[in-house]
């Protein structure tokens, strides 16, 4: 006993103090916020914040509300956990109050008027908001770990049933707005005096350092605008003043932006619809604008002289040069343009503000305000104060100089077969068989894909393997046009009598219309796509042409219209259609030639014309152009020139002069005053009118210009055995002429087909008589001869008979040398 006493006693004096036996203590030391060794500690709560702890909470009589959840933090700013809070309300002169709002205490569920408590029946407390019809402002207080946060506003007032956004007022006694009311303040610790007929706004307006938002006109780029609105009770009554303050958002976020006070900046053209958000809902309150341009200037830097014209070799990238400007002068900046070109198999133009020619060629370059992407609106609001329209920079022409070689795709809508030719080998390609007999043929511009028509599938050739890579039996009948970007095909089906925009990367149909097209041009940015519609006879296939017009937009949808004479109600049946050049419109064959602008005419609902206003439109107006009579149709790049031909009464050339140019930049404004839009109009003459030369037809199948627009060439059905050429002038008429085709395989009888290669270099025409493919090659005094042995791609009908190429396509490619 004794030895054990002694264990024990030694063991108590050689432990050290502190010490444990089981082991060293792991506690660590408190850390004040003072660096000291008292006061508060790090990692206690010093601080608890309720939001939005300005602008606070609004609540219609009866309303139930959530406070949002508390966050604390200690002295370092560091967030730290609260197990618990406590909510409380009180006036604003500190004493409690539940008559006007009241809080569940454990969740901070909020009641404009005052929960249940001790109903009895079984009924939980804090479950049903009974009204009191108080208004006024109460804070809600949180407490939680000893401390209690920032006095959070709560709103009450009558139901709201609309807002309005006006002018800021100048007699809050009268006429308040919310910029009369003390919630406007930005700070908790401003205050003002208030009016004394009860309506709880400041006897005069709290001051700004914006100006009020325009109400009869746009807003210019980076300018501030004070927001105000009015807000209106069930009975009629303003409260602007009791229902705290407001917060706003655009429906189109790149239009404006809006901060916490209300003070808008214009930011991107366009104008949008401004949301109100109050009592946990927002509300439509009217509508901002960012003037859009009026000017958009493109020119390409030469040396240190801007110019609208320039020469690039190919892989060169050449900047351009973009000066935008609106109604007040304002110099815009960050704009979203599309930029075109109108060749883009060899000039594609950029995303951004440079070009770079892959291969020889010419092209002209614009760029485009286009909605929705630029310069958006509502659709009630299409056309006010210049928003929802498009507008198009002036063309820079770009030359490419050089030659390339060329990849051509040759078929029939009389043959199985396919022939490619790769004009860099010394042999033609394999004849390829197709499942159906095409009745139409389009290339992508980049060259990848070959689409071809027929009355049971969609057939798809990719010209790299030369084979077929898809079929769809879902879109038959013939392709009309392509889109630039090679997103959209335009399919026609005369049989269901639809027409389809079709979308080949995933076979699916994104839209249709019902008629039957005969003709199709896409806009050079692919937004838009023009559709001339016709009557399908299924007695004879044939498809004869009437007045009726289609047209596509990625902002406006589908839009169908009758092509009428000028001014008039007589009918006019289209047999063709030609882009614009700027795409401000299209030109269409016919009777006579007529024209649709881009420019919707917009007619202004509520007049004077405010930001409330509304209006209507009439969309792809007519142009006011009437030309002589055109079965075929083409536009040069140069802007310069309608080219066209007809067979009625006789073989005719028409050359319909748009110099000095089509117009571009902003469309017509439409009067503030008068509510009304005057039509955009296209300015023509007539610079040539004449006889094909030695040409007996009955059809013309194509007018094909050159990218550089020094001559164009006449495909038809018939006989003669040339080919009718045109070189347009810069001013008066240009010189008509004719090429004999090269007898070298037989006896051509009519050129029927045909293309241009992207470089200039050769007119490729399949001809009917020796069914053979011409090569009309420029000379070295830049005339062009058929000089060459022609090309025998031998395309047999069902029966083995050897039939005309009828169908051509080509894509560029290097040369071997």
């Amino acid at each position: 006993m004794r030895r054990f006493v002694t264990v024990v006693f030694l063991l108590f004096f050689t432990i050290p103090f502190g010490v444990s036996i089981a082991g060293c203590s792991k506690k660590s030391a408190t850390v004040f916020c003072n660096g000291g060794d008292t006061g508060p500690a790090v990692g206690q709560v010093s601080n608890i914040t309720l939001q939005p702890k300005i602008f606070g909470v609004s609540l219609n009589f009866a309303q139930i509300g959530q406070v949002t959840a508390p966050t604390a933090i200690d002295c370092k700013q560091t967030a730290v956990t609260v197990s618990s809070y406590t909510y409380s309300t009180f006036l604003p002169n500190g004493q409690p109050d539940m008559t006007i709002a009241d809080v569940q205490p454990t969740t901070g569920r909020l009641c404009a008027g005052t929960w249940n408590r001790n109903t009895g029946g079984g009924i939980a407390d804090f479950t049903t908001c009974n009204p009191t019809n108080k208004s006024g402002t109460v804070y809600v207080i949180a407490n939680g770990g000893g401390v209690s946060s920032n006095p959070l506003p709560i709103f009450v007032h009558p139901v709201v049933t609309n807002v309005t956004l006006g002018p800021l007022s100048t007699d809050c006694v009268n006429d308040p707005a919310t910029n009369c009311s003390p919630a406007a303040f930005d700070t908790q610790a401003s205050t003002c005096a208030q009016t004394t007929n009860g309506n709880g706004c400041c006897a005069v307006p709290v001051p700004t350092t914006a100006t009020a938002a325009a109400e009869t006109g746009c807003v210019s780029q980076s300018v501030t605008s004070q927001l105000a609105a009015r807000v209106v009770a069930g009975n009629g009554a303003n409260i602007s003043c009791q229902v705290g303050h407001l917060s706003y958002a655009p429906q189109t976020a790149t239009v404006v932006t809006i901060d916490e006070n209300g003070v808008a900046t214009a930011q991107q053209p366009g104008s949008t619809v401004i949301t109100a958000n109050i009592s946990n809902a927002g509300s439509s309150a009217g509508f901002f604008s960012t003037c859009p341009p009026i000017s958009i200037q493109l020119t390409a830097p030469v040396g240190t002289t801007p110019s609208n014209s320039v020469i690039v070799n190919p892989n060169n990238v050449q900047p351009i040069n973009i000066v935008a400007i609106d109604k007040n002068n304002t110099i815009l900046t960050g704009l979203t343009l599309n930029f075109e070109s109108t060749t883009p198999t060899t000039i594609p133009a950029a995303s951004a503000a440079s070009v770079t020619p892959i291969f020889p060629g010419a092209a002209a370059i614009t760029a485009v305000c286009q909605p929705p992407t630029c310069n958006p609106a509502p659709f009630n609001q299409i056309g006010l104060f210049g928003n929802g329209k498009p507008i198009t920079s002036n063309p820079v022409l770009v030359t490419a100089p050089g030659t390339n070689s060329t990849n051509l795709y040759i078929a029939s809508t009389n043959s199985f077969y396919l022939v490619p030719v790769d004009f860099t080998q010394p042999q033609l390609g394999s004849p390829i068989r197709l499942p159906y007999q095409p009745n139409s043929m389009v290339i992508s511009d980049d060259g990848s894909t070959v689409y071809m028509g027929s009355s049971f599938e969609l057939m798809t050739f990719a010209t790299a393997t030369n084979s077929l890579s898809a079929q769809d039996t879902t879109v038959p009948g013939s392709v009309l046009a392509i889109s630039p970007d090679g997103t959209t095909l335009v399919i026609t089906d005369p049989i269901r009598q639809f027409v389809y925009l079709y979308t080949p990367s995933n076979g699916t149909i994104q839209t249709q219309y019902g008629g039957v097209g005969t003709h199709a041009v896409f806009s050079p940015d692919s937004t838009t796509v023009y559709i001339t519609l016709g009557n399908y006879d299924a007695s004879t296939g044939v498809t004869t042409p009437n007045n009726q017009l289609l047209v596509h937009s990625t902002f406006t949808g589908w839009y169908q219209t009758q092509t009428t004479l000028p001014n008039s109600t007589t009918p006019v049946n289209t047999t063709d259609v030609a882009i614009g050049v700027p795409s401000v419109g299209a030109f269409f064959g016919g009777s006579n030639t007529t024209a649709r602008s881009y420019c919707p005419v917009a007619t202004i609902v509520g007049l004077p014309a405010t930001t409330d206003s509304t209006t209507t439109n009439i969309f792809y107006p007519d142009a006011a152009v009437l030309g002589p009579q055109t079965d075929r149709i083409a536009t040069t790049n140069d802007g310069q020139h309608v080219l066209g031909a007809t067979v009625t009464p006789t073989p005719t050339f028409t050359d319909l002069s748009t110099a000095p140019g089509l117009p571009d930049n902003e469309c017509n404004e439409t009067n503030s005053t008068t509510g009304l839009t005057k039509p955009q109009t296209f300015s023509t003459s007539t610079a040539f009118t004449g006889p094909l030369p030695g040409i007996t037809a009955t059809a013309i199948t194509g007018i094909l210009p050159t990218s550089d627009s020094k001559i164009a060439f006449v495909t038809y059905l018939g006989s003669g055995a040339v080919v009718p050429t045109y070189s347009p002038q810069a001013t008066g008429a240009g010189t008509l002429g004719s090429i004999p085709l090269s007898t070298a395989l037989g006896t051509p009888i009519a050129p029927v087909a045909g293309v241009v290669s992207a470089d200039n270099q050769t007119f490729f025409a399949g001809t009917s008589g020796d069914n053979a493919v011409h090569l009309i090659t420029k000379q070295t005094d830049g005339t062009y001869k058929d000089t060459t042995t022609p090309i025998a791609p031998k395309l047999p009908d069902a029966n083995g008979n050897i039939v005309a190429p009828n169908l051509l396509v080509q894509k560029p490619r290097k040369a071997t040398s």
